[in-house]
């Protein structure tokens, strides 16, 4: 916080004496002050000199003063009063109150989750027919005026997140709101007109993680800058600028100014940090009603003070509304508070000030145990095992949340509450209403309308979106820079393709195909637009909810960025690419093509875009851009020419921005040339044949009887094309732009922040009989966190006789673990830094050590490299166990619960328990003796009534609490022999679960096992339950490392002798973290203290002998020898079953497979509606087919990130703790593909097959589907592999074109094998699976098939004279013309000639001479399938790293 602040960000608030106007001196802010800018930045102030906070009640002593005045930035926001008096500035203060407040939802605790095979199950029962409404608050009632803050306090599920959703006016997703919420005299439909003053900071942290702090809290601030500015403020860059540097400052993370705010695979700022600019970014809003739900969530007991000291000052200073909900909430931070409000199961048991709550309860009977947190004792009264009960009311207390609501329906108490409840009426409330009215609009800029929610003007959220789009570009500028590589590579291969097409009817064709290929190209790479809309989604999301800028200008700012990126990426491409293939070697028809090509470019990027903010789920959005891509590339009018359309889709050229491009780029490479026919083109040609009198263009479009070349006018009419449509279709090409983004403005405008309809588990089909207990319960919890256990503790907190068998079936530690002057450093930009700076310390069987430090300090950083997971830097020192380096077995043999509860979301409690023990317990131990043991572990951790329901995701499955006992779960029931770690176990969970899961590691602990403990912010209860304590310091340095003591003892004893002494009621967690890095710190090096202390010494001394000793004696734990418990082939079996069970209960993903099949082959098929035999047909029949492989990008899509998100699975847990290996998660995941893929193939064969009149023969049918089936292979090898290597699904959306285009382009259809540059001719063409895979399902379709020529396909031209027909071309017919068909060899004038007889002779010009050509490409096809699953391994090896290993 604020005293931690680097002396680089010392106050820049400096004061000078200045006269003031009625001759006296004051103190005044310098010319950089953040003066009034800082009381603007929350809300305008009016008459601050009087009492800053109404305290609760009427009777509240008007003389006490304020609770944070000891907060270090208290003095410079007090310094601001007089400037905003002198301002005559309106106040914005509100309050809310709220009475009869009820609150249902629809759903229930549990739903069934459908599985592949069972969602068409006849008669099944529609879990939304008969779900009831369920109540999630009941009767709540309460007010918060102006200056007060109230403490929401409730179990996980009783129904605090829903009040506070309530009470930030966000009602959406709930079945039915009844009561009244009052925001000042307003109600909560008119203060709807005023968003962003009444704001909620969740317990999400939504980021762009590539951009730093600064430039998150630059946009924000810059969202909320007055039009009037305070008097003092130059202009509105200084006002924001000193507000988001005094935002920063509050919270103590001016030093991460510079830092990425990342996530969980981006690397930025710590998780502590992260959680900061949330709260500084919820500040920036100035709102007048501010909702905090569990904002202290990963943050150290000092931090979380100081942010609660913070909240306080503002509330008080700026006269805000302040509701917070905390878990774990220190008594230091419960005293700052007004008021409490106390929920359980949706009832208000206890509303009132605060120093009436703790009497309450101590008053029917509970005990608040000294040195306890108040707030836990009063979430605990009505659980029994957390709550203590006084001698004199054992026998008549009350039991349930019923009971202590009718005892506080009795006190004074709520009668005081209830005088409150009429202050929206009042006088007082009217007029600061009407202040607060005028001072928004005051506030607000000229132009906008009044009902407008915003701040600034559109313009300038426009520039503040541009200005934040092209930093987040510039953030990621690895996969920005690997675009343009990749359109850049994309275009030198498509270049050298075409390379020097021919200005005759041979280049016809192949420049057709440059030109497709541009259009195409370009249309792949903006697909990823559908990605990208869902990442930036919630957080938009959550600005709309702050009144930051109009989705519009958002949408436009996205748009206008698409500008210099796209011109850029275009001009490349077409400078390549245009000139290399000899396009019309004009300036104006570059230019054309450039700018048509670029619009297009512009329009199809809107389009997916739009695609992507129309739908809600990415599924659906996946499937439809898939689908929408292969219907505007069929309709382009390449694949089918426009005269060949059928009616009923024809319609769909008319509307297709790639049909208006293609036409206007030929239009404008074909305008005024001359064609010549050459080669096939000229009938008869060859030796002997040289007068062109008697000679006739064949299959080229356009051509007139008797002529020997085209213009270029003649082709594009045979097309229905104009020279005179350049520019209109340019224009129209613009009109769609435009309509693609309104489309997206509006479908943006209606994007939601989650509703309250989530948090039930999820129960798959085949385990409904498992649980019917679950679906009969009908109580929803908006939470998604509510146990479905009853109140009582874990059963591990008994002492029944039960659980003297579990502890026998515990596994008992022998070895001890250390380390000695461990030291990591990492290279960054900056150059080295060192994370971990000479550390030290052990862990014995049986001991309980608890590893503490500030955020930031090095905690998750130690455990990472004491478990072995690190794969990056460098590790100096040891660490061995038993005095003995660490064996192979390391990993596997220690257990690591990680942060982040990382879990295959579609298995169930039980799948995932058998899965670890199954395959981390020694091979030597038989299943059922594993299987037994996984049963103690559900028993130990109270988890039967969950064991058969699915993990599933945030909002439907486990909640945060249920998953992190699952985490705990999964490592030990792989019986870790040697110790285990957790990192952060209690973070996010409420004080009784929280010591629900120190108690269980106690016990381990106390049964012989070793464990290590990163812990936040623990009661003086949690700390007791310690044996020893690790606290580092920033730097990972090291600050004490010994025994606890009782209660503390021995610490407090440590720090009172350097002049630290910790407070009589003080928690010795939350005091030792304030000495080393907050407030009480006094500038002292306490690394250097403890370097020198005694302490130290005989630490190191006691680690010294525990090492020698250890060394000396047999080993407590035997190394097998085996990386892997399991061998490799009951690896594979394991994870593929897994696998298997996954996909097949993942509907959402296999019907978007199928239904893209089946879609897409429908469309195919009545596209190219039963092909007759002519020339033409025989060019549709390889269009169709070709239009085949345009399956795969939509498949792909949706593929990756699935394979991806399994891939970060395994990854982040499995492989670091030596589960199972790589080659057993790829097999895993291409098997549970295989049955799937052979569904699509047939799915995609019947509607397909027989609608485009392909031969119905078995053989010849039978012979296509078998090759269907293994491009289904090959195509999803080629998505695996690409996804196998790629970081993240962003960069493997941006290598899927490069890769498709590059197969397409070289199969053959697109340039014929004849007229291929040499260079690729002789390689890349036989090594492309789409030219073997085009190959062979064109000679069974085609070979034997008739050809008759229409009128207009035939050469017509006239014999010498006094020569027939046959006469004249008898050698041309026995040479290069062997494969024409003469119709009328008798004539003497209009000699017809047909190009080809049969199907064969068409295929001969594509390389294909012989039909046993097509079972070699039918061979290959299902060669090159094998080839692309061996990539998957090869890549997924590749990219494994080993561990490293101290050094």
């Amino acid at each position: 916080m604020a005293p931690q602040e680097p002396e680089a960000y010392d106050s820049i608030v400096k004061t000078e004496t200045r006269r003031s106007q009625n001759g006296g001196y004051r103190e005044n802010p310098s010319r950089n002050t953040i003066g009034s800018s800082i009381a603007h930045t929350f809300s305008n102030l009016s008459n601050l000199s009087r009492k800053k906070s109404r305290r609760a009640y009427e009777d509240a002593d008007d003389d006490e003063p304020m609770k944070a005045n000891d907060w270090a930035m208290m003095p410079e926001l007090k310094g601001k009063q007089q400037q905003s008096e002198e301002d005559n500035l309106k106040g914005r203060k509100l309050g809310v109150t709220w009475r009869n407040l009820t609150v249902k939802g629809v759903g229930a605790n549990a739903a069934i989750n459908e599985n592949v095979g069972s969602q068409f199950r006849p008669g099944k029962k529609s879990m939304k027919a008969k779900a009831p409404l369920n109540t999630i608050l009941h009767n709540n009632h309460g007010c918060v005026k102006p200056g007060e803050m109230l403490l929401v306090l409730g179990r996980p599920g009783a129904g605090c997140t829903t009040l506070l959703k309530m009470l930030a006016n966000r009602r959406i997703g709930y079945a039915e709101v009844i009561g009244d919420v009052h925001y000042g005299s307003m109600d909560h439909k008119e203060v709807a007109r005023f968003r962003g003053q009444v704001v909620m900071n969740t317990e999400d942290e939504l980021f762009f993680p590539t951009l730093t702090v600064a430039q998150t809290m630059d946009f924000a601030t810059r969202m909320k800058v007055p039009y009037h500015l305070p008097s003092d403020s130059t202009n509105s860059e200084e006002f924001q600028r000193e507000s988001r540097d005094f935002l920063l400052r509050s919270m103590g993370i001016s030093h991460t100014h510079d830092t990425k705010v990342g996530d969980e695979y981006i690397r930025g700022v710590s998780g502590g940090e992260r959680k900061r600019v949330s709260i500084v970014e919820t500040l920036a809003s100035r709102g007048s009603v501010y909702c905090w739900d569990n904002s202290t969530r990963g943050l150290d007991a000092s931090t979380a003070l100081e942010y609660a000291k913070g909240v306080r000052a503002m509330t008080d200073i700026f006269g805000l509304s302040s509701i917070v909900t905390l878990y774990q909430a220190g008594n230091s931070i419960y005293e700052l508070f007004d008021k409490i409000l106390v929920i359980d199961e949706g009832k208000e048991i206890y509303y009132g000030p605060l120093k009436e709550a703790r009497p309450f309860m101590e008053g029917l009977g509970f005990v608040c145990a000294d040195g306890a947190n108040v707030a836990d004792f009063l979430t605990g009264v009505t659980v029994s095992t957390e709550r203590k009960v006084s001698e004199d009311h054992k026998d008549n207390f009350p039991r349930t949340a019923d009971a202590i609501l009718e005892a506080y329906e009795k006190t004074d108490v709520k009668e005081k509450a209830e005088q409150e409840y009429h202050y929206p009426t009042t006088d007082e409330a009217k007029s600061l209403t009407d202040e607060f009215r005028e001072a928004v609009q005051y506030d607000k800029h000229k132009s906008l309308p009044k009902s407008s929610q915003l701040t600034v003007a559109f313009f300038a959220q426009v520039r503040a979106c541009i200005i934040r789009q092209f930093q987040i570009l510039w953030g990621d500028k690895m996969t920005l820079f690997m675009k343009q590589a990749v359109v850049f590579v994309q275009a030198l291969v498509s270049g050298s393709l075409f390379y020097m097409a021919p200005a005759t009817s041979s280049g016809v064709f192949i420049k057709g195909g440059a030109l497709f290929i541009s259009l195409l190209f370009n249309s792949l790479l903006a697909i990823s637009e559908v990605q990208d809309s869902f990442g930036g989604r919630p957080v938009l999301a959550k600005h709309k909810a702050f009144a930051f800028y109009h989705p519009a200008a958002f949408v436009l700012a996205q748009t206008i960025v698409d500008i210099p990126v796209l011109l850029f990426q275009v001009s490349h491409f077409s400078v390549v690419l245009y000139f290399m293939v000899n396009l019309r070697q004009d300036p104006g028809a570059f230019f054309t093509y450039w700018i048509v090509l670029f619009a297009t470019s512009m329009c199809m990027t809107a389009f997916f875009r739009s695609v992507g903010a129309g739908f809600s789920t990415f599924d659906a959005a996946s499937k439809a851009s898939g689908f929408l891509l292969s219907a505007l590339i069929m309709y382009t009018g390449y694949m089918i020419p426009k005269p060949e359309m059928k009616p009923w889709f024809s319609w769909i050229f008319w509307i297709d921005p790639l049909a208006y491009g293609f036409e206007a780029i030929l239009a404008n490479e074909m305008k005024s040339q001359i064609i010549p026919c050459v080669n096939d083109n000229l009938v008869p040609n060859g030796p002997g044949y040289t007068s062109a009198t008697n000679q006739a263009c064949a299959g080229i479009g356009g051509a007139i009887p008797g002529a020997t070349s085209v213009t270029g006018e003649q082709y594009l009419a045979s097309l229905d094309y104009s020279t005179r449509h350049i520019w209109r279709n340019f224009v129209i090409i613009w009109a769609l732009w435009a309509f693609f983004v309104a489309i997206t403005v509006i479908s943006t405008s209606r994007w939601k922040s989650q509703s309250g309809k989530n948090g039930f588990l999820l129960i798959p089909r085949e385990k409904v009989k498992n649980n019917v207990h679950m679906l009969e319960q009908a109580k929803p919890d908006e939470e998604s966190q509510r146990p479905v256990t009853e109140k009582h503790g874990p059963r591990f907190s008994g002492n029944s006789s039960d659980h003297t068998n579990v502890d026998d079936q515990l596994v008992r530690n022998t070895s001890v673990f250390t380390w000695k002057n461990l030291t990591y450093t990492v290279n960054t930009t900056t150059g080295e830094r060192v994370l971990l700076d000479d550390v030290q310390g052990w862990v014995r069987p049986g001991m309980l050590g608890a590893l503490m430090g500030s955020s930031g300090a090095g905690k998750t950083t130690l455990l990472d490299v004491l478990a072995q997971r690190k794969t990056e830097g460098s590790i100096t020192g040891s660490i061995q166990v038993d005095g003995r380096p660490l064996t192979l077995s390391f990993q596997r043999s220690a257990g690591y619960c990680e942060q982040l509860d990382i879990h295959e979301p579609l298995a169930t409690v039980r799948e995932a328990l058998e899965f670890s023990a199954l395959l981390r317990q020694s091979r030597d131990i038989p299943k059922n003796e594993k299987l037994r043991y996984v049963d103690t572990i559900v028993d130990l951790l109270e988890m039967h009534d969950i064991e058969n329901t699915l993990i599933g995701s945030a909002g439907a499955g486990l909640s945060v609490e249920q998953r992190k006992r699952l985490t705990v779960g999964v490592e030990l029931v792989s019986k870790p022999r040697i110790l285990i770690f957790l990192d952060e176990p209690t973070s996010g969970l409420d004080g009784q679960s929280a010591f629900n899961i120190v108690r269980f590691l106690r016990k381990l602990a106390d049964v012989g096992q070793a464990v290590l403990v990163t812990i936040h912010q623990p009661s003086a209860q949690l700390f007791a339950e310690f044996d020893t304590l690790l606290l580092l310091a920033n730097g990972g340095k090291t600050v004490y490392f010994g025994d606890i003591g009782d209660n503390g003892s021995t610490i407090k004893e440590y720090f009172a002798g350097y002049g630290a002494p910790c407070p009589k009621d003080a928690n010795p967690a939350e005091h030792m973290i304030e000495v080393v890095s907050g407030a009480l710190s006094k500038e002292k090096d306490w690394n250097k203290i403890w370097l020198d202390s005694s302490e130290h010494e005989a630490a190191m001394k006691e680690l010294d002998k525990i090492i020698s000793e250890a060394a000396a004696k047999e080993p407590g734990t035997e190394d097998d020898g085996y990386e892997f418990a399991m061998t490799i082939w009951q690896q594979t079996l394991l994870v593929t079953h897994r696998m298997n069970v996954a996909v097949w209960r993942n509907t959402d993903y296999v019907n978007n497979k199928f239904a893209l099949h089946i879609g897409s082959a429908l469309f195919n098929g009545f596209s190219f509606w039963m092909i007759g035999d002519t020339v033409q047909d025989l060019q549709l029949r390889l269009f169709t087919i070709f239009n085949f492989i345009f399956v795969a990008p939509g498949v792909i899509a949706q593929l990756q990130p699935l394979f991806i998100d399994r891939r970060d699975v395994y990854e982040a847990r499995e492989k670091k703790s030596k589960m199972y290996h790589w080659g057993a998660f790829a097999t895993g995941l291409i098997v549970s593909e295989l049955p799937y893929l052979i569904i699509c193939a047939v799915l995609y064969f019947l509607p397909w097959y027989y609608t485009v009149g392909f031969p119905a023969a078995a053989n010849k049918a039978g012979s296509v589907l078998f090759v269907m089936v293994f491009y289904e292979f090959i195509y999803t090898g080629i998505g695996q592999f690409v996804a196998a290597y790629a970081p993240n699904a962003v960069f493997a959306s941006l290598i899927n074109p490069l890769v498709i285009s590059i197969l397409v382009s070289f199969c053959g259809v697109l340039v014929p094998y004849a007229q291929i540059t040499s260079f690729w001719r002789y390689w890349l063409y036989y090594l492309n699976p789409f030219n073997y895979l085009i190959g062979s399902l064109l000679v069974f379709t085609t070979f034997d098939a008739k050809v008759v020529c229409s009128q207009k396909e035939l050469a017509v031209f006239s014999p010498p004279s006094g020569q027939t027909c046959a006469q004249y071309l008898a050698s041309y017919m026995e040479g290069m013309g062997a494969r024409t068909n003469l119709l009328n060899p008798s004539a003497t004038t209009d000699c017809e000639v047909c190009q080809y007889r049969v199907g064969s002779d068409y295929l001969n010009t594509l390389n294909l001479g012989e039909y046993y050509f097509g079972w070699r490409d039918a061979s290959l096809v299902v060669l090159f399938s094998f080839s692309g699953y061996c990539l998957v391994y090869v890549l997924m090896k590749l990219r494994t790293k080993r561990s490293k290993t101290a050094e």
